[in-house]
């Protein structure tokens, strides 16, 4: 409805009311119109008709929703199924051009600029995340691991005689995997154990690159966000490093957006040293389904460089779900659920740290780690030797979902590398432990009903531990208790 068909309408009801309907209707245009000026969050989230008209505007801009549309191509935007059609808001064209996924489509100016708005968005979020610096990003419908693997490929035109990607070790198979998908030699840095701690071996780092020469070497690839023991990488001193040897800087931040210390860590990082990219998931840190990615730096080139390194069009269901949910909840609602996930961050330590002093057990004391915790279960690992892998398929079946029970000796082989002790980090963690993590959404309630079930876990497997040693015995005990009359 424009003025003049508002204009039309007074003909047909009363002026005021139509006028008091197009007030209505300009309080969402300005809401849109601030929007596209200043490409930024809203303060305060959206109506779920404001965010729908706005996508039915776009849409209507792209040409498979022109009513006098004739298309002849390959692909012009054809649905079969309305149901479908309905789920992507009729933006069924995608985002970027064949060679670019930033570029803009001439058939398709409504998803362009859902593209473009939805960038700008999340450029303006990471920076309200404390990374004050960053200066260029784009979502890419890809998970981290994909999206680590683009950035190693887009390295490679700029340091084509490179082997070598050195890699301070976290035992998560997509990280290693992004890396041997790329084409590259990943150099396994081990962690050195720092009371319970799991931490950068800088000495090893520095002592590779030398070993190897830096020319070789295509970059470092750090982690910030990861499971308990092991805690963020050492950014800072990592990135002083980079830049005394001119190598590319590559950070796997994958759920750190929605910490404060680990988004810390790259500003402080990119401050005192060198970062190129970093790369985060949006289902972690923004609670949309799983299938993208956002990629952010410091240079806009190199961003750039990324973006066309994307071969052909792309889904744009990830940036359409994105910015749904940021419009859904405003700057305000994003840094309440941020704050939210803090304080129950330090309710779940205190309950897991009472739970384990219940079962003779304790809290892994990792401060350096702002979303994991570990509690060890080496009481557990003594009253019976399959009790920890049982733990995990207990909490499973009791719809704990999440918690990660690490046992002492596991083997894994990834893509022809070897790892002893897989999921722990390390070659050789001193205790079995379990894993549970204060994510952005959680709940008090998930809280308390996570601990209520480990506790009934640990004791029904204790209980059984006491049962078959009991049964087992000792030769001595037997005759002992034969003697007693």
């Amino acid at each position: 409805m424009n003025n003049e068909n508002f204009t039309l309408s007074e003909k047909i009801v009363s002026p005021s009311y139509v006028r008091q309907g197009l007030q209505a209707r300009r309080s969402h245009e300005q809401l849109v119109r601030v929007l596209l000026e200043q490409g930024k969050c809203p303060e305060e989230g959206w109506g779920e008709s404001t965010i729908e008209l706005f996508l039915n505007e776009l849409a209507v801009l792209d040409s498979n929703n022109f009513l006098g549309n004739c298309g002849v191509g390959e692909r012009e935007g054809r649905v079969a199924s309305s149901l479908v059609a309905r789920r992507h808001y009729r933006l069924i064209h995608g985002i970027g051009r064949s060679g670019d996924i930033a570029a803009v489509q001439p058939k398709a100016a409504g998803s362009s600029l859902l593209n473009k708005i939805t960038n700008s968005v999340v450029l303006d979020v990471l920076k309200c995340a404390g990374v004050r610096s960053v200066s260029s990003c784009f979502v890419v419908p890809m998970a981290t691991g994909m999206s680590l693997t683009l950035c190693f490929l887009t390295l490679r035109h700029r340091r084509p005689a490179a082997r070598y990607i050195l890699w301070p070790r976290i035992d998560q198979k997509s990280c290693f995997k992004s890396m041997i998908t790329a084409g590259f030699e990943p150099v396994v840095i081990e962690n050195v154990i720092e009371g319970d701690e799991l931490r950068t071996d800088l000495e090893a780092v520095e002592k590779k690159i030398e070993e190897l020469g830096a020319e070789n070497i295509l970059c470092i690839h750090s982690t910030t966000s990861c499971f308990a023991p092991r805690v963020p990488d050492r950014l800072e001193e990592l990135a002083v490093m980079c830049a005394k040897y001119n190598i590319p800087h590559i950070v796997n931040n994958a759920y750190g957006v929605q910490s404060s210390k680990c988004m810390h860590l790259i500003q402080q990082g990119s401050r005192v040293g060198r970062i190129d990219a970093f790369v985060q998931s949006l289902d972690k840190n923004f609670m949309v389904p799983v299938g993208g990615a956002i990629i952010a730096g410091f240079d806009d080139e190199f961003i750039k460089e990324i973006s066309k390194m994307y071969p052909g069009r792309a889904s744009a269901s990830p940036s359409l779900d994105v910015l749904i949910t940021l419009l859904t909840l405003g700057a305000s609602g994003y840094r309440k659920l941020l704050s939210e996930r803090k304080e129950l961050y330090t309710h779940l330590a205190q309950e897991l740290k009472a739970l384990a002093e219940r079962h003779g057990e304790r809290l892994l004391h990792t401060p350096h780690n702002p979303i994991s915790l570990a509690m060890s279960l080496d009481g557990l690992q003594s009253s019976c030797d399959k009790a920890v892998t049982q733990l995990g398929s207990m909490l499973f079946t009791r719809q704990v979902s999440g918690a990660r029970v690490i046992p002492l000796g596991m083997k894994q082989t990834v893509s022809g590398h070897t790892f002893h002790g897989f999921m722990s980090h390390s070659d050789a963690y001193p205790c079995p432990y379990l894993n549970a993590a204060s994510a952005i959404g959680i709940t008090k309630n998930d809280v308390e009903l996570s601990i209520k079930r480990l506790d009934k876990c640990l004791k029904a497997l204790k209980k059984e531990g006491n049962i078959e040693k009991s049964e087992l015995g000792t030769p001595s005990e037997g005759s002992d208790e034969q003697t007693v009359p």
